[in-house]
């Protein structure tokens, strides 16, 4: 490892529940980027509500890679991104129950002070 690299590493070590739900937030933004593309694609030339859809799910996808990049922005777009769900789930009451439970276990891995010590450590700025 060069001294650059060197300098770029983390004192840090990532917590294994924040690994897992980084790679969960990439896998559900992939599969729902590909579930929902056919879709896309029928709604003729201007797709606005399902180009909006796809959006999210890729927000999903930089979540999870910037968290595993030590990014603190991407713990609070990831917090984001479960509580948008939470609120468009109002109405469906089974869908807002689990979704908030969801909430809450989001924010208790991403909030505890082994993952705030984590976070604490990226660099700020790009890259």
């Amino acid at each position: 490892m060069s001294s650059a690299e060197a300098a770029t590493v983390s004192p840090n070590k990532r917590p294994i529940s924040v690994t897992i739900l980084a790679w969960i937030y990439i896998a559900v933004g992939a599969l729902g980027v590909v579930f929902r593309f056919h879709g896309l694609l029928g709604q003729g030339a201007f797709p606005w509500g399902g180009l909006s859809v796809e959006l999210v799910e890729v927000g999903a996808i930089v979540c999870g890679a910037f968290m595993l990049r030590e990014h603190n922005w991407a713990r609070w777009l990831a917090v984001a991104w479960i509580i948008f769900h939470v609120v468009i789930s109002v109405g469906a009451w089974r869908e807002l129950a689990v979704h908030s439970v969801i909430c809450a276990v989001i924010i208790w891995i991403l909030f505890r002070p082994a993952a705030t010590r984590y976070f604490r450590g990226a660099p700020i700025g790009p890259g």
